[in-house]
């Protein structure tokens, strides 16, 4: 008898995951088949733990077609290593502050700088669009969205 395959999971982490990371986490999600994956996000740091996600970044990804009003900011835990297969920042600060809860290798192998596995975009950190306008938004979810079609083409290989 063979037993059911686990679930691919992938993290999505940004400073406060009410921006960034609910947008990406968002996209990916909208890409990959809830059957075979869980996708999830998170911050560093913990100034909105419970709270929606910022009503612009629920306002694109509405535009978008996808839904993220349901997700809740949660903070990082050293926990989410064991949690998940792929953990992605959005920058190279929450790369940073990720790497610090490491315990050993395999769980700094997990984590990735989320635009290094966009080869056409030279800067590799998400910008943070929250004192920013819609435009700004507009753009962080352009540039995820184009990654993220990269990152569910290389997990469904």
């Amino acid at each position: 008898m063979s037993s059911k395959p686990s679930k691919s999971k992938v993290l999505m982490v940004c400073l406060g995951n009410i921006c960034r990371s609910p947008l990406a986490h968002g996209i990916l999600e909208s890409k990959l088949s809830n059957d075979h994956f869980f996708v999830d996000s998170a911050g560093t740091a913990s100034y909105h733990i419970g709270e929606k996600p910022d009503h612009r970044s629920i306002t694109v990804a509405k535009s978008k077609g996808i839904d993220i009003s349901k997700q809740k900011a949660r903070q990082f835990i050293e926990a989410d290593f064991d949690r998940f297969d792929i953990i992605y920042a959005m920058d190279k600060s929450n790369y940073d502050n990720i790497l610090s809860l490491a315990q050993n290798e395999e769980d700094k192998r997990k984590v990735r700088l989320i635009l290094n596995e966009n080869p056409s975009i030279t800067n590799k950190a998400v910008p943070d669009p929250y004192w920013g306008n819609m435009s700004d938004f507009e753009y962080v979810f352009e540039i995820l969205d184009e990654t993220c079609e990269i990152i569910a083409k290389k997990l469904l290989i």
